[in-house]
């Protein structure tokens, strides 16, 4: 039960990250260069004050070095690369087992 529910999810995560390269490829071709939407700027834009929350918990919990050296890259990195990568970890975890 336990790996539909991580192929599941996974499916659903790898969907928004294939609707996220969507919309980066239509803005590239309007604006006739490659561009990519971060993961910051989407979680910034839909819910301000759960970013301000992680980033605290992240500096208060662990470092600031984390945070820095960790956190920002990924926040830097495009939307549909980061679903596509939990989709796919997310996947790999429920696949079924080898008989």
């Amino acid at each position: 039960m336990i790996r539909f529910l991580f192929r599941f999810v996974g499916l659903w995560v790898l969907a928004g990250a294939f609707v996220a390269l969507v919309l980066d490829g239509v803005r590239s071709i309007a604006a006739s260069e490659i561009v990519t939407t971060p993961l910051g700027v989407t979680w910034l834009a839909t819910s301000p004050d759960t970013l301000a929350r992680f980033q605290s918990t992240v500096e208060t919990n662990l470092s600031n070095a984390v945070w820095e050296h960790l956190a920002v890259p990924v926040l830097g990195a495009p939307l549909f690369a980061v679903l596509g990568v939990v989709g796919i970890v997310l996947l790999l975890i429920g696949r079924p087992k080898a008989q």
